[in-house]
């Protein structure tokens, strides 16, 4: 339905008014930010890699709006298959240079917490980032989906072309085996 609100006046509206695209433009971004970098956050933990990610997935939209066809799939849907392209571009890319972000260990050291907030933040995180690395990369992508861009179960499916009650089975087993990795990981540190 939203998307029915944001891209119908979109054709209709721009025609007549272009000061009316820019607001478009303006609720589609106010929307959907958050939700993408959080998705892109998820798969790769690291906040300024995730913004640029973010930033392409949106220049995209902007370039290639005209071409989403409503019949096809919900807007939605048709966002984040953009920014899995975007991510699926990214760890290519990844591969081929093996890329270390200086802004990534920058961004690390100034975090103005405690120094006891840091180490705690930091343990937990990485226990989960080691959990997560522990799924393999379809269960990761959906996690991703499910908790990083908040979609639901038939959104995902449609993007991954899965059935609902399959990303229904596979977020549940990869939770469960994330806290089976959690309380094993505490056990050891006990």
């Amino acid at each position: 339905m939203q998307q029915f609100t944001v891209i119908k006046p979109l054709s209709e509206r721009t025609n007549q008014n272009p000061l009316c695209k820019e607001e478009i433009y303006t609720h589609i971004f106010e929307t959907y930010y958050k939700r993408i970098y959080n998705y892109m956050y998820y798969r790769i933990a690291c906040q300024t890699t995730a913004e640029d990610l973010t930033s392409q997935v949106f220049e995209k939209l902007l370039l290639n709006l005209s071409k989403y066809e409503e019949k096809k799939g919900s807007f939605e849907v048709w966002l984040f298959t953009i920014a899995r392209n975007v991510l699926n571009d990214y760890f290519r890319a990844l591969k081929r240079y093996s890329i270390f972000s200086f802004e990534g260990v920058k961004q690390m050291v100034s975090k103005s917490k405690t120094p006891e907030d840091v180490v705690l933040f930091t343990e937990t995180k990485d226990k989960l980032s080691e959990a997560i690395n522990t799924l393999d990369g379809r269960e990761r992508h959906i996690i991703a989906l499910k908790f990083g861009g908040c979609l639901k179960n038939n959104e995902i499916a449609k993007i991954l072309n899965i059935t609902e009650s399959n990303v229904g089975v596979i977020i549940y087993r990869s939770l469960k085996k994330l806290k089976q990795k959690m309380v094993s990981e505490e056990k050891i540190y006990e």
